[in-house]
């Protein structure tokens, strides 16, 4: 068996009936406003700068090279936990590796695009992935959508206030017209050879993330959105999870684990790459859990969310099921995020 081509991604399902309604998600940088949820606070002592930005329009990576240079060091002596959207408001925090010398004032630094709110020392750099989650607040203009589409929306806030949402990974996740997928599927079929270490481990995420989406598409085809299969493997809140591809066999057994090697039959080259490609087998939720959602209309066609999600968890992913969203037409490079 061949695998396809992935130059479009497929429209995988939702969990939810569609309400027919419909909405624009960031009109303005303001209706998108991402607060990260550390794991832990600075010390006040170590060889590691922590700063607390906020950045408007600019993506997680610029304000790196700008701290970096403001320091007088490397980026790769700058750290962060996730990556956030360019698009938004977002907070979250910084390292600088600075182990001598005077500590420099950088909440005096002056940029267009972001801001340091506080600085403090600490004895770790941060990495990615050590973050608790992000909170969101978004506002959702120009609602439309009859009377029952509106009940329907209604519905679905609250069904996924209780039950959750499809963890799908975000569309930016696989660049832009999803062209990390198939650049990934070239690169592992060796018909393409890719130097740069960054845009590998790009390509490797996206191709990854593809597969999951894949496999919880599948579940949720078959009716299974909800329920567990005889041989899933939990999470700790013990719901079912799904395979982040790679070296070693899928923990799942029985209907599970055919599940998911049906999958991975399907995409061979890919799931195969993978594991010559040394990233090991792991897991992640099938379901996104937000915590502490609310919602209001402060007026009749403006819909306003709040809740918060793990590390890695897409909002989107969330919005997908209440409603159809439609974005500015902009084009910037996409970033893969551990959260939006």
């Amino acid at each position: 068996m061949t695998d396809p081509q992935y130059t479009t991604l497929p429209q995988w399902p939702n969990a939810y009936p569609a309400s027919g309604a419909s909405a624009t998600l960031k009109s303005l940088n303001e209706d998108f406003i991402v607060t990260e949820l550390p794991l832990q606070l600075p010390s006040g002592a170590g060889e590691h700068i922590w700063l607390d930005i906020e950045k408007n329009g600019a993506n997680t990576a610029f304000v790196a090279q700008q701290l970096a240079a403001a320091a007088g060091v490397q980026e790769w002596d700058v750290g962060y936990a996730g990556l956030k959207d360019r698009n938004a408001i977002t907070r979250q925090w910084f390292s600088i590796y600075l182990p001598k010398g005077e500590t420099p004032d950088l909440t005096q630094l002056q940029h267009p695009e972001f801001k340091v709110l506080s600085q403090s020392r600490h004895v770790k750099k941060l990495r990615p992935g050590d973050l608790q989650g992000n909170r969101f607040r978004i506002v959702l203009r120009d609602v439309t959508g009859d009377p029952e589409a509106l009940k329907a929306l209604e519905a679905n806030l609250k069904a996924i206030s209780l039950q959750g949402a499809p963890n799908y990974f975000g569309a930016q996740r696989f660049g832009f017209e999803s062209g990390n997928v198939e650049q990934g599927r070239a690169m592992l079929a060796r018909e393409i050879r890719v130097r740069n270490p960054k845009k590998k481990g790009i390509y490797l995420s996206a191709v990854r993330s593809f597969v999951f989406n894949e496999v919880l598409a599948l579940r949720i085809q078959q009716g299974l959105w909800g329920k567990t299969l005889p041989g899933d493997v939990m999470d700790e809140a013990g719901r079912p999870t799904g395979p982040l591809w790679g070296r070693g066999r899928v923990s799942t057994t029985d209907q599970a684990q055919a599940l998911e090697n049906g999958v991975a039959e399907r995409h061979a080259t890919l799931c195969d790459g993978m594991e010559h490609a040394g990233l090991d087998q792991d897991r992640r939720a099938l379901v996104a859990s937000p915590v502490d959602m609310s919602w209001e209309w402060p007026q009749a066609d403006q819909l306003v969310l709040t809740f918060s999600l793990p590390a890695g968890n897409y909002a989107t992913s969330v919005l997908n099921e209440i409603l159809r969203t439609t974005e500015p037409d902009r084009h910037t490079e996409n970033e893969p995020a551990a959260a939006e």
